[in-house]
């Protein structure tokens, strides 16, 4: 079964700064926020991250969440 990724965005406190999470039923990672890239990016590096340490390949279709608040991103499979 292929699992989808959900980001979120984390804001910052008084000891961290901002932060994206990335989360699956596999597990999750948090990393911080690079301002030198856009949100859509912050996200998708997350999710990226999250993808890599649980040694998944492939191509990710990214979109919003029903929430408002952080993303989907959903691995892309390739049909004969």
């Amino acid at each position: 079964m292929t699992q989808g990724i959900e980001t979120k965005h984390i804001k910052p406190t008084n000891a961290k700064g901002s932060r994206i999470k990335a989360t699956a039923w596999a597990g999750s990672v948090t990393i911080g926020y690079d301002y030198a890239l856009d949100t859509e990016d912050n996200h998708a590096n997350a999710a990226m991250a999250l993808a890599t340490k649980l040694g998944w390949g492939g191509d990710y279709i990214q979109g919003g969440n029903a929430k408002g608040n952080g993303y989907l991103f959903v691995k892309r499979e390739r049909y004969a």
